[in-house]
């Protein structure tokens, strides 16, 4: 008798993240309005009425990407700050964006697309609320000014931009130059 395959069983949270990391693809690629619930039940390996049955629909699922992507980058600064202050804490969470935004590409095509789709009013709440959270954030963890947070800010847009310019992998001399003074800038 053959052997027979069992697909492994996952609880609703662990399918909820398996579903979220296979949207945050899809919506950095094709943006809100093109992406596929198909695709990303496709990506995540399940039956696109089960996409509906966790998320109810193609909106919340979004909105739920774009709140894990908030929650990540929230986590990365707060490990990198892990009890520094001032411009050592505003360096070493510059440190950890672009590590992370150098590790994952996903993630800035999400945030982008995020911006892209602020026509939708729901989307453009949840991004400010977002972006408010992570600027609530940086100013309680490095203690700095609201000048010092706002160059922060600055900087990791300009990250975002050269990051999908590839210009982290095959900088030309204008990017490196870029890259350094956001560097020296936190």
């Amino acid at each position: 008798m053959p052997p027979t395959l069992t697909a492994e069983r996952l609880t609703a949270a662990e399918r909820r993240e398996q579903i979220l990391r296979a949207a945050i693809g899809v919506f950095a690629e094709h943006g809100y309005e093109a992406a596929s619930t198909e695709e990303i039940a496709r990506r995540a390996g399940i039956s696109q009425p089960y996409v509906f049955r966790l998320f109810g629909t193609k909106r919340e699922l979004v909105l739920a990407s774009i709140d894990r992507c908030y929650e990540e980058i929230a986590a990365a600064f707060t490990r990198a700050a892990g009890g520094l202050s001032g411009d050592a804490a505003l360096t070493a969470m510059g440190d950890a964006y672009r590590q992370m935004i150098e590790a994952d590409h996903d993630r800035v095509r999400a945030q982008l697309q995020g911006y892209a789709a602020c026509d939708d009013p729901e989307i453009r709440e949840l991004m400010a609320t977002g972006f408010g959270g992570l600027w609530d954030l940086v100013r309680r963890l490095s203690g700095a000014d609201a000048a010092q947070v706002s160059r922060f800010f600055a900087n990791g847009m300009l990250l975002n931009v050269l990051a999908m310019m590839g210009q982290f992998t095959k900088p030309q001399r204008w990017a490196s130059e870029l890259i350094v003074g956001c560097a020296s800038d936190a």
